[in-house]
Order: structure tokens, then sequence, then C-alpha cells
């Protein structure tokens, strides 16, 4: 079965994507020492200086957020689970569940209280490194997951709930090797969904797909998004009661 054929069959679609769907819009993985970040001063301040220029403040969403947007607008993508927290799925009207938090808020980690990054970044600029917290002079930190560090019990939650009531599951620019989100494949494909898996490179997860596409997302997504739907009758999924 091609890709094309099950993107026909799919009215109850949900997406995983990573950091090659935005490799086009000129983002790169972000990526940051948690443990360095929140022990030493300089280590901070050296981060939030090279913050300052990096290219996701200024880069723009692509074909392929543009073609999930339109997919989610459709009433055919029901959840958008992303890796990403660069909010180029947001800026092109997408709504996600941003499965590694994003780079757009800051939270300080010892009162909790957050804010806008550009306000933070504003404050970098005039000279404040490392920034720390306005309310309880604490460790301002990003509002994404550093490598290492355990996701959110609830995001977790909603991301299974999600792969369990879909009959496509829609795998984009993810090497499907970050855990606990590459596991929401097998799982997908366990609870009956078909599985497509959009990436450059091959993953581990390549065998339970029902049909895999090495192009670029930019490229393939608006093709993928602009299949007719085919299926009829009733949709069955293991995670919506008004199925059964």
């Amino acid at each position: 079965m091609s890709a094309r054929d099950v993107m026909a069959l799919g009215r109850r679609i949900t997406a995983l994507t990573g950091a090659g769907v935005s490799l086009e819009s000129g983002v790169v993985r972000f990526r940051f020492d948690a443990e360095s970040f929140l022990t030493s001063a300089r280590v901070r301040g050296e981060v939030w200086r090279s913050w300052l220029d990096d290219p996701l403040w200024t880069a723009e969403p692509n074909a392929a957020h543009r073609a999930l947007a339109g997919l989610q607008r459709a009433g055919r993508v029901r959840s958008l689970l992303t890796q990403n927290v660069d909010g180029l799925h947001q800026r092109a009207g997408s709504a996600v569940l941003e499965l590694h938090g994003s780079m757009a808020r800051v939270v300080c980690v010892s009162c909790g209280v957050t804010g806008a990054m550009g306000d933070v970044l504003d404050r970098v600029r005039a000279g404040d490194v490392p920034p720390d917290c306005a309310v309880c002079g604490g460790v301002l930190r990003p509002a994404a997951v550093a490598f290492g560090e355990p996701l959110d019990d609830d995001v977790v939650r909603a991301a299974r709930m999600a792969v369990l009531d879909c009959d496509v599951m829609l795998v984009v620019g993810t090497s499907l090797t970050v855990e606990p989100a590459a596991r929401l494949v097998p799982l997908a494909a366990k609870a009956g969904a078909a599985v497509v898996i959009c990436t450059l490179d091959p993953t581990p997860y390549d065998s339970v797909a029902a049909a895999v596409v090495r192009e670029p997302a930019a490229t393939a997504l608006p093709e993928l998004a602009a299949v007719p739907v085919v299926a009829t009758g009733p949709i069955r999924t293991w995670g919506d009661p008004s199925t059964w």
C-alpha cells in the first residue's frame, strides 16, 4: 500500500512531528544540558548569549507546517503531537500538544513563575546576563525539555490517548530514537492504526509502518494532504468510546 492509499483512508489522523519538519525553515534541533545550565552561572551566561541570534526567532512556517494546519482545519488531523519547541506549527495555525515544551516561554526553577522568552532575550541584549527571575531571583530556564529530562506525565498520557484514537498515524521528520515519543508509533500500530512514516532516513519502526516515504517533509506533506478521503462507514479506534 502506498502512502497516498493510506491517506485516502485517513479520517481521524494523529500526526507526530520532529525536527525534520522545520529543517526547511532553517531551524535545527534544539538541545541544552540542564545540569550544567542550572548549576553554573557562567554556562548560563554563555548559553543565553548564544540564543540571541538563533535562527529560531526569525524562522517562518514552511509547506509542511501549512499542510498539517490545513488537514487540521479540515477536521482530518484530530491531534498534532510535536517534539519541536520552535512554535512553527502554531504560527501556521495548528493546535498542538507540545511533547518537549516550548522555547517561546521561560520558567523560574524556584518559584515557577512563567514569562515570554522575547522579554528575557531583551534583558540579555541589555547586558543582564545571566537573567534571573524578577520575582524571586531564581534561575530562569526555557520551558522546553532539556536532554535527558523526563516528559510531563500528563502530556505523555494525552499523547497516548491521541494515538489510540486514530485510524492513521502520520509520522513526519523524526528519527524515532527519542523515548517515550518513539514508543507512540508501535502503540498506534498495535491499536489498529495504519502508520505512515515520512523521513529522509530509516527509523527503528519502519517495519510497523503501512507506508514509508523518503522525501523532505515540505515536499511530501502537501502532496499527501491533498489526497481526498475515499473511506466510508464507521471509524473504529481504541480511544473513542463513541466508536466502540
